[in-house]
Formats: C-alpha cells, sequence, structure tokens
C-alpha cells in the first residue's frame, strides 16, 4: 500500500509560479511511475504529467509542455510538480498518482493506469 499527500497548491497570479510535492509513503518509492493529474470545475480529470519509476523519463501533456517541470528525489520519497507561466485555464485541483513498476515500462496517461491517488491539493490563478 501506498499513501500520497499532495501540498503546495495555493493562489497565484497569472505568470506567476508554484511547486507541488507528493510525498510517498508505504511500499519503494523508487519502483513507482508517478504521475499528476488535474481536475477544474465541471471538467474531466486529465493528465497533466509523468515520470518513471528510476531512469528520469518525463512526459507532459501539451498543455503545460514548456512551463511546468516534474521531478522527483527518490532519497526523499517525494515527487515536485514545477508550475511556472501560470494561466487562469491552469486553475484546478492537483492530484498526485502512483503505480508500481519493476523494470523499465512505459509511461502511460492513462487514469486507470495508476492504483494509489492522494486527495489532491487546490490550485488557483487568478487573472
Amino acid at each position: 500500500q501506498v499513501q500520497l499527500v499532495e501540498s503546495g497548491g495555493g493562489l497565484a497570479q497569472a505568470g506567476g509560479s508554484l511547486r507541488l510535492s507528493c510525498a510517498a509513503s508505504g511500499r519503494t518509492f523508487s519502483n513507482h511511475h508517478m504521475a499528476w493529474f488535474r481536475q477544474a470545475p465541471g471538467k474531466e480529470r486529465e493528465f497533466v504529467a509523468a515520470i518513471a519509476n528510476s531512469d528520469g523519463r518525463v512526459d507532459y501533456a501539451d498543455s503545460v509542455k514548456g512551463r511546468f517541470t516534474l521531478s522527483r528525489d527518490n532519497a526523499k520519497n517525494t515527487v515536485y510538480l514545477q508550475m511556472n507561466s501560470l494561466k487562469p485555464e491552469d486553475t484546478a485541483v492537483y492530484s498526485c498518482a502512483a503505480r508500481q513498476m519493476i523494470g523499465y515500462a512505459l509511461l502511460l496517461r492513462g487514469i486507470a493506469y495508476y492504483n494509489y491517488w492522494g486527495p489532491g491539493t487546490q490550485v488557483t490563478v487568478s487573472s
């Protein structure tokens, strides 16, 4: 079992920055692909970014590519989502997700692919 807790959400102005953190406890963190998803009011949850278990591969949604950076610190069991050049359309509840993977595996964007989820943190970007 893996427990995930997000932090770092809040209010930012358009063009500003926020850094989200997702702390994991439980099974070996380095054996898990990690991802961020977001859900805006009235919209479906959507993929934001994912990072592989141990080789640093990262995948980003087109809507955040070049503005968001996903990284992980396996020693601290934490992933970080650095969000720059924020836009009002980035407003959403951001949730961290994990899936255990042993060895090399493709990074996938599907919600159903991830079986551990955090409660989420609100990000609000004002214009």
